[in-house]
């Protein structure tokens, strides 16, 4: 069975980058080699900063889009909800 993830990785300008994939940790490489989203290629390198697992693609997808529209200071909340 795959495993589904939604990921938020930080850029070197300090902005966020939220995606999904089967495998963030190898998705994080292809960001860094340029080779990933526009958004991350033109602020690379990037660093993995939050991982979610999701049940299936359709349940990754919809969260993601979720994710993406939450402000910068609601992003950081959810990166560091586990630091309190």
């Amino acid at each position: 069975m795959t495993a589904y993830f939604c990921y938020i990785v930080e850029c070197v300008d300090g902005t966020y980058y939220t995606g999904w994939s089967t495998d963030p940790d190898r998705r994080v490489l292809v960001h860094n080699k340029g080779q990933g989203a526009r958004y991350t290629r033109q602020r690379g390198p990037v660093r993995l900063l939050y991982v979610e697992e999701q049940p299936d693609i359709s349940t990754a997808l919809k969260r993601e889009r979720q994710i993406k529209k939450y402000s910068h200071e609601q992003k950081k909340k959810l990166i560091h909800k586990d630091e309190a």
